[in-house]
């Protein structure tokens, strides 16, 4: 065994053996994987290894598609040849309009990567299953690509082709510890000696956190309880002479796939159970749980209804085995948060199907720093600080029990709920409100017009407009009050403060105190890599000089990465999260100053505290800092809160507000107001797919005014052209927003994707964002968009249609 690498790689199943391979791939053969017992001994091995290219966004999509293209080459490699039925075709069945309404969407989405799934009705899922019963389905989503492959053909395949590139592949190896060196590299400690490298993955499925323990973090993984069991023959599969389709049924909870002459039946049953909560046994490897086919019973029924000819066959091997679920569903695949040089691949739920993509997205990130897709929705960072056992276990059995049914738009689910909260989340419930999550937070998303006000869950609009359409013309009249928690919030001292941010936003950082500045950060690749609001406070009681740094409200373990890792060994600069000490209610409308007047000290007028201010004061008797900074278009103040006086700043306020026609509104009119104003969204508008002048950011870009992160790329990028851009659409209908990941059309042809899209209660219009070929980028110009499987028009319109010269917000 070698003593020193680049990368080891931990964990010899699906994740392991396809980073391993993929590193190779990007050109790195120093490189190592360890695996405890031999290959595929986990869950990969008894993975009923199903292959779809389903996914419910781009990124998964992209990364499937990847995985077949992979599979399928390994499939046909003369020297290492892996068991694939591949494009045996699978259908996902549904019994509502609203399902199908999803999976016209999911068509919509996955046609802008290429990728064709067909919408079928009840019949025409019989013609191409005919063992399914046409009872109770309207139809399903077919996806042509569907298949399956032999687990440890693939892992060996895999690993063949990593060796043979130079990687070496450790096993019957126990890793027993893993030490940090000052220089962030590792010593990866075994039973067969020590390895030193410098980038450790964590590959381990569902002993994840116990390696994540020799590093000191925890991961939100947990294990859950599966089931399948394998049928006899059944005449009718031999009698076709085609391969059965794949199936997967949300109706009844139940998968299945042609196994030989026969199905491979598998269940995610209601009453479902969690494994290894109490730690894991040292001796299970390559082992399966004790079968429990009397917890299936009611979702067996349900296959049986669907699929007659199974009530007349016999059952050949059970299979219950551990598979892994984390806290929201989707992998956890990047950098571990608040860990130098370390990576994960975890939580792979589909790891057969998808691992090949996982692997080839994760070893882009650690050879590149960055993958050619925006990572952000399998990325470890997207959760912080709550994401315990507890509720880990909480939210995968939910996942468990509703494993073929999608989220639909401004579907919460209700597990692990409340996780995070504020002083003012039972204050805002008592007054009606309904909540969205923010990472685990819990935000008002609109304020219910009475107690049983349930609005229907699709891709319409629905109940909520005129609800949302109130709240926004409040906002717009008088004033609105509004509690938005869980925004990142960091604190920046020390004498080179400015001069680090100089470094990592593209354009100029405003340094005079009590001024705000709007700033980006790019990649080493020229590209977005996040959005920062930059408010400078002068020395006060309550702090030296400083800086306020604030971001997305997802962001905090991603920025203070990003943050730290660029941080010089000499600079003068200390950097502390306020993301959970404070609050901002935002006050919003053209009686902003008149409510705030009333109730802080001191002098608000536009000439004294102008837009793009920031002044530390008190509502009240409540210490707060409030900077003149708007998302809306209205004249607003984000009012930042210590959570120990927030309810004490929420009174004053809204007693102040009485005279002033003061309510509260929410998210969702947030959302509506800031499509109107142009206002970009991190990780829907602003991704790492596109640069700042193809995201139509050029004026916050100084390229003349010395090095910064990303600065050589982005001349690079600029010098070679731009060929998408970032436009505002007009959409000619009523009825439904434009979701994210819809495709933009031309004569039949995709030429762009939307990122977002809400009514503008405000202009009356239906907006949407969308990335767009550059040669219709123009104003006038008109596309259609495919929602929900119906072409509907849309005009390209200039940017903040709604006071464009933001002569409201400035006061």
């Amino acid at each position: 065994m070698k003593s020193r690498t680049k990368v080891v790689v931990i964990g010899g199943g699906i994740a392991g053996c396809s980073t391993l391979y993929h590193l190779t791939q990007e050109g790195w053969s120093d490189v190592v994987l360890i695996e405890r017992d031999e290959l595929t001994s986990g869950t990969t091995w008894h993975s009923a290894a199903q292959v779809t290219n389903f996914g419910m966004n781009q990124t998964m999509v992209g990364l499937k598609t990847h995985s077949i293209a992979l599979y399928k080459k390994l499939r046909d490699d003369p020297d290492y040849p892996v068991g694939y039925n591949h494009g045996d075709g699978g259908i996902r069945l549904a019994n509502t309009e609203a399902q199908m309404q999803g999976y016209r969407h999911f068509a919509s989405m996955a046609r802008g990567m290429g990728v064709t799934y067909e919408v079928l009705d009840a019949d025409e899922c019989a013609r191409r299953h005919p063992l399914i019963s046409t009872d109770n389905l309207l139809g399903g989503l077919w996806d042509g690509e569907d298949g399956d492959i032999d687990p440890a053909q693939l892992c060996q395949g895999l690993a063949f082709h990593a060796r043979r590139a130079g990687a070496e592949v450790y096993r019957q190896t126990s890793v027993t510890g893993l030490r940090q060196h000052s220089d962030d590299t590792w010593t990866v400690e075994t039973d067969k000696g020590n390895i030193d490298a410098d980038i450790v993955v964590n590959a381990c499925g569902y002993r994840v956190n116990e390696v994540g323990a020799m590093m000191g973090v925890h991961h939100p993984v947990a294990s859950m309880e599966h089931q399948y069991f394998v049928t006899e023959d059944i005449p009718a599969i031999a009698e076709a002479g085609y391969r059965m389709p794949l199936l997967r049924c949300p109706i009844s909870d139940y998968y299945s796939r042609q196994e030989k002459n026969g199905l491979l039946i598998g269940f995610y049953e209601q009453d479902c159970k969690t494994w290894g909560m109490d730690g894991i046994s040292p001796s299970f490897s390559n082992d399966l749980c004790p079968d429990d086919l009397d917890r299936v019973m009611d979702v067996l029924e349900g296959a049986f209804a669907r699929m007659p000819a199974l009530a007349e066959v016999g059952i050949k091997r059970v299979v219950n085995g551990p598979i892994t679920y984390t806290i929201d569903g989707a992998p956890l695949v990047g950098p571990i948060p608040n860990k130098r040089n370390s990576f994960c691949i975890i939580g792979l739920r589909a790891g057969l199907g998808e691992g090949g993509g996982h692997g080839w997205l994760l070893a882009q990130q650690i050879v590149h720093g960055e993958a050619c897709y925006d990572t952000w929705c399998i990325d470890p960072r997207r959760f912080t600080g709550h994401t315990n056992v507890e509720l880990t276990a909480l939210k995968a059995i939910e996942d468990y029990q509703n494993e073929f049914r999608f989220h639909f738009p401004h579907e919460h689910r209700p597990a692990g709920r409340p996780a995070k909260t504020t002083p003012l989340t039972p204050v805002m419930a008592a007054e009606g409100a309904e909540f969205t999550v923010v990472n685990g937070w819990e935000r008002v998303d609109y304020i219910k017009p009475a107690p049983d006000f349930h609005p229907t869950l699709g891709f319409n609009f629905d109940e909520t407009f005129d609800v949302v359409a109130s709240e926004v013309k409040n906002v717009q009249h008088n004033v609105g009050l509004c509690e938005m928690n869980g925004f990142n919030r960091f604190e920046i001292t020390g004498a080179d403060r400015h001069a680090f941010l100089d470094r990592m936003i593209c354009g100029n950082v405003t340094k005079r105190d009590g001024r705000v500045g709007l700033g980006y950060l790019l990649n080493n690749h020229g590209m977005i890599k996040g959005e920062a609001t930059i408010a400078n406070l002068p020395a006060s009681d309550r702090g030296p000089a400083r800086v306020w740094y604030g971001s997305a409200a997802a962001s905090e373990f991603h920025d203070m990465d990003w943050l730290t890792d660029h941080l010089k060994s000499d600079d003068d600069v200390q950097i502390k999260s306020l993301t959970n000490d404070q609050t901002i209610l935002v006050l919003a409308g053209p009686k902003a100053r008149d409510v705030l007047s009333s109730c802080a000290r001191g002098d608000w007028s536009q000439k004294a505290f102008p837009w793009l201010s920031v002044r530390e004061a008190f509502v009240g008797f409540a210490p707060v800092t409030v900077l003149a900074v708007s998302f809306s278009g209205e004249l607003a103040y984000e009012i930042h809160v210590p959570n120990a006086s927030l309810y004490a700043a929420y009174l004053a306020l809204r007693d102040a507000g009485k005279a002033y026609g003061l309510r509260l509104f929410g998210a969702r009119a947030v959302e509506a107001m800031r499509m109107e104003k142009g206002f970009l969204h991190w990780k829907a508008d602003l991704i790492t797919e596109f640069d700042p002048f193809e995201t139509g950011l050029e004026r916050f870009v100084k390229l003349d005014k010395g090095d910064f992160i990303g600065r050589d790329a982005l001349i690079a990028r600029r010098a070679a052209g731009p060929t998408k851009r970032l436009v505002t659409l007009e959409v000619a209908t009523a009825n439904a927003p434009a979701h994210g990941g819809a495709s933009v059309v031309m004569n039949d042809k995709v030429v762009g994707t939307i990122t977002s899209g809400e009514w503008g209660h405000r202009i009356g219009k239906n907006l949407a964002n969308a990335f767009v070929d550059l040669d219709i980028a123009q104003t006038g110009a008109t596309l259609e968009l495919d929602l929900c499987g119906k072409l509907v028009r849309a005009t390209v319109i200039k940017p903040s249609p709604y006071d464009p010269d933001h002569a409201l917000m400035r006061g």
